[in-house]
């Protein structure tokens, strides 16, 4: 099964996550399906802190893909 969750990237103290879709047998940084968008929590304008392919991640969710609950929580943020 597929899932679309978040990959952390960054420096200690400084997160940075990649919005992925991988396997959900994989680890949390392991090897990914493809590389969806960006979340930078650490960013002060709200619009700024989420970057998203929405046509890839429509194309995930119609393919079977399951969002995490934090990918959900991210995006209805963004929503608003």
């Amino acid at each position: 099964m597929v899932t679309i969750r978040l990959s952390r990237r960054g420096k200690k103290n400084s997160p940075f996550f990649h919005i992925v879709a991988v396997d959900k047998m994989k680890k949390r940084d392991g090897a990914v399906l493809d590389k969806i968008g960006t979340y930078d929590p650490k960013e002060k304008e709200a619009s700024a802190k989420v970057k998203i392919d929405a046509d890839l991640y429509k194309s995930w969710i119609a393919k079977g893909a399951q969002p995490s609950e934090t990918v959900v929580q991210i995006l209805k943020g963004i929503a608003n």
